[in-house]
Formats: C-alpha cells, sequence, structure tokens
C-alpha cells in the first residue's frame, strides 16, 4: 500500500505558500505538481523551503526563459522534472506523464497548440503508456496538463476551450487522475465541484492549489 500527499499549484503565486509559512503547512508533502503558468522563481522556492522533488508542464504563458534578479537566464525551474511527452516514475513507484499548452490563440506562444497538433502529441505519448502496461501492469496514475479536457471544466471561449485529445487518452489509458489549471476558478461551497469523475479518471482543476492525498494498493 503507497500513500502520498501531493502539493500540486498552477496560475497564480500564492502569499501563503510563497512564505516560510509553507514548511509548517505542505512540509509533509512527497510530492510537488505544477500545472503550468507560474514564475520559475516561485517553483524554485517551494522546491528549495520544501525539499521536495517537483513535476511540471508548461501553461501557455510560460517563457522559453526568464532571468534571475542577478541576470542569469534560465529554461525551466531548476531541478524540477519536466512531464511534457515523457513518462516519469515518481515517490511510492507513481506514474506520471503530461503534456503541455492551451489551445491555440496567440501565433507568438511556443506552448500553444492547434487540436491537430494535440492530437499527434497525444499520439506520440500513446507508445511510452503502453510500455508502461507491459512492465507495471497499468498505463498511468496521474495525467498532468496545462488544459482541461474538451467540455469537461473547461471554457466557451477561444482561449480556454480544451483538449479533445486528452478526453481519449484519459477514456483509453484511465489514469486514476488527471491535474490541470488554465480555467481560473474559485469553488466555493455553492460553486462548481473542483473535480467530474470521467470514467475511471477524476478530473481536478487545481487552481490555484490543491493538497492530494493519494493511495493505492499496487505492488512495486
Amino acid at each position: 500500500m503507497s500513500r502520498l500527499k501531493i502539493l500540486a499549484v498552477t496560475d497564480q503565486v500564492v502569499d501563503s505558500l510563497h512564505s516560510a509559512n509553507v514548511k509548517n503547512r505542505f512540509g509533509d508533502v512527497d510530492l510537488i505538481i505544477s500545472c503550468g503558468d507560474l514564475p520559475y522563481g516561485y517553483l524554485d522556492y517551494l522546491m528549495t523551503v520544501l525539499g521536495k522533488p517537483m513535476y511540471y508542464v508548461h501553461g501557455n504563458h510560460d517563457k522559453d526563459h526568464e532571468y534571475t534578479e542577478s541576470g542569469r537566464r534560465r529554461l525551466a525551474p531548476q531541478g524540477a522534472i519536466s512531464l511534457d511527452m515523457r513518462v516519469e516514475t515518481g515517490p511510492g513507484g507513481l506514474l506520471l506523464a503530461g503534456l503541455e499548452g492551451s489551445i491555440r490563440y496567440d501565433f507568438a506562444s511556443d506552448h500553444q497548440y492547434t487540436q491537430d497538433q494535440m492530437d499527434r502529441r497525444a499520439t506520440q505519448l500513446a507508445p511510452k503508456l503502453m510500455s508502461n502496461r507491459l512492465r507495471h501492469g497499468r498505463y498511468l496514475d496521474i495525467f498532468v496538463a496545462h488544459s482541461p479536457p474538451f467540455g469537461i471544466g473547461d471554457g466557451s471561449d477561444s482561449a480556454h476551450v480544451g483538449f479533445r485529445a486528452f478526453n481519449t487518452l484519459i477514456t483509453r489509458f484511465k489514469p486514476r487522475l488527471m491535474l490541470h489549471g488554465h480555467q481560473h476558478r474559485y469553488y466555493g461551497a455553492h460553486g462548481t465541484p473542483p473535480s467530474t469523475q470521467v470514467g475511471a479518471t477524476r478530473v481536478v482543476n487545481v487552481y490555484p492549489y490543491q493538497l492530494i492525498d493519494w493511495e493505492d494498493d499496487h505492488d512495486g
């Protein structure tokens, strides 16, 4: 039996996390997952203070590089592991994979895609998930993206439509959890629920952050 605590973040810097108090509140998490559109310095801070591994995908507003106050150029949060088009094994044998970005609405962005482009990217990821099935007896535990699936917690405007490829991916490969951002919604007591069950997959908008308790009974 594997039990993990996951801190998932996306889209907005939260002052209470960007402080020394984060160690008291979330010092017992096992890993951090970023769904994108966050400054690298913020993600670096979380990794440094919590001392836990981070896995991430880029959001549509992420730049190819950022500069620190000292002028040092960096291409990603230092020490974090990219999940875009990749499969990674995390703490407790957790199987993670991801796809970055949003629907294309600004051709100046390097992290935006048409529906057809994301279809091709998901098709390229699929063989790696099938390999997981042979090695681990399952395809995937957590799928990480910036955008939601089409029609599941996405938006009606042209910049926030979800990807159809994600619907196909979660239907075929049945991750227990899909984490995304891109939708800036706060969930009050009477608001839209923060998760939607789609077959075997719980789809969660983590904006601006969520603490997730993970438990499984997979061997190995």
